[in-house]
């Protein structure tokens, strides 16, 4: 690589390198805002809170990357064109393809590391992240108490806790279980915590009560220090992990296995998540391709390119929206996953055409010359 073409990709990837850490970290701020409710809700420690959202970022950096790479190459050629060093690169006799080559190669990277997130990196991190929300989800401890709130985690059960603390401790807890026989028993306890006692969870209360009526009207009254109250109707038990389309491996989404009644039913979409996973890298090389003709798409212009930046930049908008469009219309018909790949070419396509049209000249343009002054009389 030439020293020129060096220092022309050394300008574009800072900008990218910046604009993908800054976008990334507002798209941090978004998904742990939005998974606050684990903590607040479900009461899982902020090590289980830091892990689910980092687990969502292979999908939200592949989302980000186009974006990243348009801003940064509108920030970074606009620089060199208007102090006229890409004017100068064209006076040296370098052709159009020759100084628009650095910002496509960055673009081609950066797509083609967007295809190794999507193909191996996010159904990886998503696949922990299901077995993290499954874990979450089927939390006893979280799923059966809310502090201050009576909860019904299964029919005929009724918990209520005054308060939880920090390290699983319940305090103040009160039970009510309606039995299949028809008799209902009431559990009171001042302190309870839920463990394991032979590979069963058990809720474990102390200092309390029970109180229990018989079918036949009889009430059984039995005070305990410690009373192991089973929870095997609220067990996770046999029930599985299932994984969507966007946790699963390419091979997986392309050849389902037919045996399996969802995979049958969701064919079309997994289809669609394939197609998908493959195409979207392609707009990184868009969005740069639009950015290259919204600065070299016209003629120099001291005054800036405001206008064509704004016309450009509603376009890559545009484009990206269809595209979101397009897969999602692509679960119902297979046929248009075509457009998946035709939308982000095209646009490729007319970008690249709009860089070429315009016409280079390899001289630094002079608006008038000077005019020519009249000799004095003698």
């Amino acid at each position: 690589m030439r020293l020129i073409d060096r220092y022309l990709l050394r300008q574009l990837l800072g900008p990218t390198l910046l604009a993908t850490a800054a976008l990334t970290a507002v798209a941090l701020l978004s998904q742990s805002l939005s998974g606050l409710d684990l903590i607040v809700n479900q009461r899982q420690s902020a090590i289980v809170f830091l892990r689910i959202t980092l687990l969502y970022m292979p999908q939200l950096i592949n989302m980000i990357l186009p974006i990243a790479l348009f801003v940064a190459a509108l920030v970074a050629l606009n620089r060199l064109h208007t102090e006229q060093e890409i004017v100068v690169c064209f006076a040296g006799g370098m052709s159009r393809w020759r100084v628009i080559s650095p910002a496509m190669r960055l673009a081609s990277v950066v797509a083609l590391l967007a295809l190794i997130l999507n193909l191996w990196v996010q159904p990886s991190a998503f696949r922990a992240l299901r077995a993290e929300l499954f874990q979450v989800r089927t939390d006893l401890a979280s799923s059966m108490v809310r502090e201050g709130e009576f909860t019904e985690p299964v029919p005929g059960l009724t918990v209520y806790a005054q308060s939880v603390d920090g390290k699983g401790n319940l305090r103040n807890l009160f039970i009510h279980q309606l039995k299949a026989d028809g008799s209902d028993t009431t559990y009171m306890a001042n302190q309870g915590r839920i463990a394991q006692r032979n590979n069963t969870a058990v809720l474990i209360l102390r200092d309390g009560s029970t109180q229990e009526f018989s079918r036949d009207g009889v009430l059984n009254y039995l005070t305990f220090n410690e009373y192991p109250f089973e929870l095997k109707s609220l067990s996770a038990g046999e029930e599985l992990v299932h994984y969507k389309p966007s946790d699963r491996y390419l091979h997986e989404l392309f050849f389902p296995d037919l045996q399996q009644d969802w995979e049958r039913r969701n064919r079309v979409s997994m289809l669609a998540e394939g197609h998908a996973r493959l195409a979207t890298p392609l707009y990184n090389i868009a969005f740069m391709a639009m950015a290259l003709t919204a600065i070299l798409g016209g003629g120099f212009s001291r005054l800036g390119y405001g206008r064509r930046i704004a016309t450009v930049g509603a376009a890559a908008a545009v484009v990206r929206i269809l595209g979101f469009v397009v897969q999602a219309q692509c679960e119902q018909d297979a046929w248009l996953n075509i457009l998946q790949y035709a939308l982000p070419i095209g646009a490729t396509v007319v970008a690249l055409r709009g860089v070429f049209r315009q016409r280079v000249s390899r001289f630094i343009d002079i608006q008038k010359r000077p005019a020519r002054i009249a000799p004095a009389a003698a």
